[in-house]
């Protein structure tokens, strides 16, 4: 009975021990191949390496020149007076079509054939069109705005259909950027800005200021005309030369709504209005002019008299 246990356990270990034998032998094989793989290859590994270092090397020597190339073209046409949105446009046109053509030329040093590279432009042409949809778009309302200029940068405008407003910073090969007064930026595609109505407020050097103020039905209109006039007189940014009207706008609930209109310098619009509105509140209230406003009147009664 021993002998038998011993005899399997001999057989046992043997098989375990041939299995071992083949696993080791897989993996010098396997290592042996590689080994001979690398061997074999070693010229040509060691040229795609040089490639790949040329290749490197190539980028950012042309990186270099795509910098300095639109360092002159800004200059070029900074000192032609143009546009400072044509100049941004410019100049990120130029930065895409040097850096596609540096790419490319990258390309052909790893053996792709421009023949190669154009034919396959031709054949995905349909599918590239439809995956640059929107860009192209983007592109063409880009062109648009610098053709017909319903903006430039500097000016301040409002995009009527999603409400964003600022002042253009940049326009761009796709899209325009604008700052906003709280110095947030927001991108707006060209495709929008082209295809929207918008809003610019600073595209005339002049702006009319509207104001609305309630005087009580108690007050003294004609004194509450007078002095607002005399505002409109003694403020130093309103134009003179333009008209100047205070009148009755409204007969309201609680008050006697008093229009005031006149002209200022754009760039100064906000700068009258907030200090004409401060000026309107104190001189009222010295000259004992009310400015009604919402009260509530809660009348109590007492029990007893009320069972009375």
């Amino acid at each position: 009975m021993k002998g038998i246990i011993l005899t399997k356990q001999l057989v046992e270990d043997s098989a375990a021990q041939e299995a071992v034998e083949e696993v080791t032998g897989q993996v010098i094989g396997e290592a042996k191949y590689v080994q001979n793989y690398i061997t074999d290859h070693i010229p040509d590994l060691i040229s795609f390496g040089l490639r790949v270092l040329l290749a490197i090397a190539f980028f950012l020597i042309g990186r270099k020149v795509i910098d300095w190339i639109r360092k002159i073209v800004r200059k070029s046409l900074e000192r032609s007076s143009a546009d400072r949105g044509v100049v941004q446009f410019v100049d990120s046109l130029l930065k895409c079509s040097l850096y596609a053509v540096l790419l490319l030329s990258i390309v052909t040093k790893f053996g792709v054939e421009p023949s190669a590279i154009a034919a396959l432009m031709a054949s995905g042409g349909v599918a590239i069109g439809l995956a640059l949809q929107g860009s192209l778009s983007n592109f063409a309302g880009g062109v648009l705005i610098l053709l017909l200029k319903p903006f430039v940068v500097g000016d301040y405008i409002i995009e009527d259909n999603h409400k964003n407003e600022g002042t253009v910073k940049e326009i761009q090969i796709f899209y325009t950027k604008l700052s906003t007064i709280d110095n947030k930026t927001i991108v707006i595609p060209n495709g929008t800005l082209s295809n929207s109505s918008l809003t610019n407020v600073t595209a005339k050097e002049k702006r009319r200021l509207d104001l609305s103020v309630g005087i009580s039905y108690n007050a003294d209109l004609r004194k509450a005309k007078e002095i607002l006039s005399g505002l409109l007189e003694a403020d130093p940014d309103i134009l003179k030369e333009e008209e100047r009207l205070v009148c009755v706008e409204e007969l309201g609930d609680s008050a006697v709504i008093l229009g005031i209109r006149a002209w200022v310098k754009t760039e100064l619009y906000w700068t009258v209005r907030w200090r004409l509105l401060e000026e309107i509140k104190l001189t009222f209230d010295e000259k004992g002019i009310e400015i009604p406003y919402t009260q509530l009147t809660v009348t109590m009664r007492e029990a007893g008299k009320e069972n009375k």
